[in-house]
C-alpha cells in the first residue's frame, strides 16, 4: 500500500474522507503499521498514508536520498564529485599549482639583446 506525499496533506485527507475512506479514526492498519494514525486512511481496496513535505523523513517506503535523486539530480552529481576528491588529492593539486607558479616566476627566458652602435651627432 502506498505512502503519498502532498504539499497539502490535510486537503488530501479531506478529499479521501469525502470519497468514502476512513481517515484518522482508528481504522485497523493491516499493512501500513508505521503510518501515524492521523495520516492513515483505510479504503475498501487498500490503505494510504498521507505525508506532508515536512514529514518526508518519517516515511518508510521512500528515503530522503531517493527523493533527492529525483528532485535535485544536479545537486546529487555535485555531491558525488566533491566526495570523490579527498583532502590529500586536493592538497596535491594545490601543491602542483603552487609549483607551477614558482617555476614560472623564476624561470629565466632567454632574451636576445640587440645592441646599437652609437651614431655620430652632426656637428
Amino acid at each position: 500500500m502506498p505512502e503519498q506525499i502532498s504539499k497539502y496533506p490535510d486537503v488530501t485527507l479531506q478529499v479521501l474522507r469525502e470519497s468514502g475512506a476512513v481517515c484518522g479514526q482508528g481504522a485497523q492498519q493491516k499493512i501500513l503499521k508505521q503510518c501515524p494514525r492521523d495520516r492513515f486512511c483505510s479504503l475498501r481496496t487498500g490503505e494510504i498514508c498521507v505525508f506532508g513535505i515536512n514529514d518526508i523523513p518519517k516515511m518508510t517506503q521512500i528515503t530522503s536520498q531517493e527523493l533527492a535523486q529525483v528532485v535535485c539530480p544536479q545537486a546529487q552529481k555535485t555531491a558525488v564529485f566533491s566526495a570523490g576528491i579527498s583532502g590529500l588529492e586536493s592538497a596535491l593539486i594545490f601543491a602542483v599549482f603552487l609549483s607551477g607558479l614558482a617555476v614560472g616566476k623564476f624561470w629565466q627566458k632567454p632574451r636576445m639583446s640587440v645592441s646599437r652602435r652609437p651614431t655620430d651627432s652632426p656637428s
